[in-house]
């Protein structure tokens, strides 16, 4: 039996900001409220840290295998242990792409061997895999490139998708941008090398009529579904009259870079779905704070540094976000902008409700010891150079935040201290989905506890 005791932390749960002390059992979470004097192998001394549950990140692309010249799985879990987050789930566009039962488990051993946080990897639909994702049990969901895709996983043809909405029971997520829309203003506006024309091309419309097309279909079929990546003001409504089958998320690019950044940022902030407006940043925050959307991700997608000064359209779409995620919004509670608790609701509870993984999310009793300690005194600067992500780059380069991560724990193990760097011995494990909970609507109290 090993015990670790968090002492006199200002303890972050779903509906307060307590001080108090965490008492965590064989990687378990027994006590919100014990004696500091209880007995523990080690005691951590958080006088003047906040405790908050690990970050769940529901959207990343460490490309692995195929692709990890870019990233991998152990530079991408370093990366996210420096950052505070303690899970992730994967997208299935890897080479060669999980669109199998037998290609997700290959993944799964990928993680298990390079990991150093916990890990789940989606299955990704193609025209005609329904019949695998039917044998599918035990992966967050379904991923759906509605467009912007490589190989076979786009599937915008309203037969495929009818039938996968309409034959399989995991919960469906989707890349929603409108094939069609994107390839008539490329056509239009062919031969441009204006990095800014890439907003114009994967428009607001583009978003919309994709966004109410999976809807729709979610509607219909009653199929949970959850829509990555929201990008535009103009989908706010159609997510708030959809009823009790739709969760949405945003990613913290599409809040705080505009098209007003490509003249200084260009392809670093290239992104699909494209940066939208000012006025688009401003809504899509307020739709986080009024619940209309529930969840942050990153939608971690690094290319080299060489690869993104390629002349547009050359320069690829994508940027790494998961070690500056969690600091991004700590610097927003001390702008007063958002609280702790929402912080804490938007990238740890609510993500874990919506893929129904088990035992995550908040800190509480039965919950497993997956937390991040944080201080929110503490300035630093993002600097490419210092990032552990594979390609040495951030496109917030040089912005400084006042609020930060300075040791995260994986299953009570401490995985990364600002000081004394990563534990490499460690890895972290296979999330549990339990998808009969129902999803976020059904699991007002949360996810677990781990049974």
């Amino acid at each position: 039996m090993t015990r670790t005791l968090f002492q006199n932390a200002n303890v972050v749960f779903p509906d307060q900001v307590t001080q108090g002390n965490v008492l965590v059992e064989d990687g378990v979470i027994i006590d919100v409220a014990a004696s500091p004097s209880t007995n523990a192998q080690t005691v951590v001394d958080c006088q003047g840290l906040h405790l908050m549950p690990g970050v769940v990140d529901d959207q990343v692309h460490f490309r692995d295998p195929g692709l990890t010249h870019k990233e991998d799985l152990s530079t991408a879990s370093h990366a996210c242990a420096a950052g505070g987050v303690t899970s992730f789930l994967e997208m299935p566009n890897t080479k060669p792409p999980a669109v199998t039962v037998e290609g997700v488990k290959q993944k799964d051993a990928l993680g298990a061997e390079k990991s150093l946080v916990n890990y789940g990897f989606y299955i990704g639909a193609t025209p005609d895999n329904v019949d695998e994702l039917k044998k599918a049990t035990d992966v967050p969901g379904i991923k759906i490139f509605i467009g912007s895709s490589t190989g076979n996983l786009l599937v915008d043809q309203q037969e495929a998708l009818e039938r996968i909405f309409s034959e399989t029971t995991l919960p469906i997520c989707a890349h929603c941008e409108d094939e069609q829309t994107v390839r008539e203003n490329a056509q239009r506006l062919a031969g441009t090398n204006d990095i800014a024309d890439h907003s114009r091309i994967r428009d607001e419309k583009a978003a919309v009529i994709a966004t109410k097309r999976a809807i729709d279909l979610a509607q219909r079929h009653k199929h949970r579904f959850h829509v990555l990546h929201v990008s535009t003001a103009a989908e706010l409504p159609l997510l708030r009259e959809a009823g009790p089958y739709l969760t949405a998320e945003i990613c913290l690019h599409h809040i705080f870079f505009n098209v007003d950044d490509y003249p200084r940022l260009g392809s670093r902030i290239q992104m699909n779905p494209s940066i939208k407006t000012a006025k688009d940043n401003e809504r899509l925050y307020q739709g986080l704070l009024d619940g209309t959307i529930q969840v942050i991700a990153t939608d971690h997608a690094p290319h080299t540094l060489e690869e993104k000064a390629k002349p547009y359209p050359e320069s690829p779409s994508g940027l790494p976000a998961v070690e500056n995620s969690l600091a991004l919004m700590l610097n927003q509670v001390n702008q007063g902008k958002c609280s702790l608790t929402q912080v804490a609701s938007w990238m740890s509870d609510a993500p874990a409700r919506v893929w129904g993984i088990v035992g995550k999310g908040r800190i509480a009793k039965g919950y497993d010891a997956d937390l991040v300690l944080v201080d929110m005194q503490q300035s630093r600067t993002i600097e490419d150079q210092n990032q552990h992500t594979k390609t040495k780059w951030s496109p917030w380069s040089g912005t400084e935040l006042t609020g930060w991560p300075v040791a995260t724990y994986v299953g009570g193990h401490r995985v990364f201290d600002q000081h004394q760097g990563f534990d490499e011995s460690f890895r972290g494990k296979k999330l549990r989905f339990d998808h009969s909970r129902g999803g976020f609507y059904q699991t007002t109290d949360g996810i677990g506890p781990t049974q």
